[in-house]
């Protein structure tokens, strides 16, 4: 009977507990969609605390309650944002065909952002303060941006493994697919960063080189081999040749 009591003890202290994480997620999620309201509009990535609050309808105090500085919300902003992305991009590469199609996926997801106005909105102050960023929050900006890392370093991982046979020496580690998907992740940035600056998005022509020179580099995939590998990209790719 003892585990049941205790059970039902943790229960009883839990109940009135709930109430409370839901009403303090709700102010968390408030506060972060403030800031990203305040920076959307302002291109300012240091919004006051005042103007924060203005646009969550909360209060100083509630400030206060979750969050020590206006860099812990930063912080926490960036890491929500972040994770927010590599969610998107695990989805995006769950619909590939193979793993070279998911490091398509995952760069069409990653230029995407130029594409959606609000988006683009959002993530240019962030990019255009990188450095800033990389200073005031150095291992909050580096576990985060590791979230968005680790799908493409996974794909790496299976690509490499796919094309190597039986017999061949094992000449990459995990270490290896690290490094590279940082570097791509650091490439695909730049040309995001450069469209955002400009007020452009990328064309499919501007994707497919990308991920050919990613591909032929990583991969061993000649530019000239790097068609989509997803079943939707097959039939956009198939319906543009037929036009006129």
């Amino acid at each position: 009977m003892a585990p049941q009591r205790t059970d039902l003890v943790t229960r009883a202290v839990q109940r009135p507990l709930a109430g409370r994480y839901e009403a303090s997620a709700e102010e968390v999620r408030r506060l972060l969609d403030g800031a990203l309201e305040v920076i959307e509009r302002t291109g300012d990535l240091d919004p006051t605390v005042r103007a924060i609050l203005a646009a969550a309808g909360l209060s100083n105090q509630v400030f206060y309650r979750h969050f020590r500085s206006k860099d812990d919300l930063m912080a926490a902003l960036l890491d929500d944002g972040h994770r927010r992305l590599a969610g998107s991009l695990r989805r995006r590469m769950a619909q590939a065909a193979d793993p070279p199609g998911a490091v398509r996926a995952w760069i069409e997801g990653v230029l995407a952002q130029a594409g959606d106005p609000r988006a683009a909105a959002r993530t240019r102050p962030f990019l255009a303060h990188a450095d800033r960023l990389a200073s005031r929050l150095p291992r909050e900006r580096q576990v985060s941006e590791q979230a968005v890392i680790d799908p493409l370093a996974e794909a790496l991982g299976h690509a490499s493994s796919a094309r190597r046979s039986p017999d061949s020496p094992r000449r990459s580690g995990p270490s290896t697919h690290e490094r590279d998907a940082r570097t791509v992740y650091l490439l695909t940035l730049a040309v995001l960063h450069d469209h955002l600056r400009a007020g452009t998005h990328p064309t499919p022509d501007d994707i497919d080189h990308l991920v050919a020179f990613v591909q032929g580099g990583l991969l061993g995939n000649p530019a000239s081999c790097a068609p989509p590998t997803t079943t939707r990209e097959r039939g956009a790719r198939s319906r543009s040749r037929r036009k006129p």
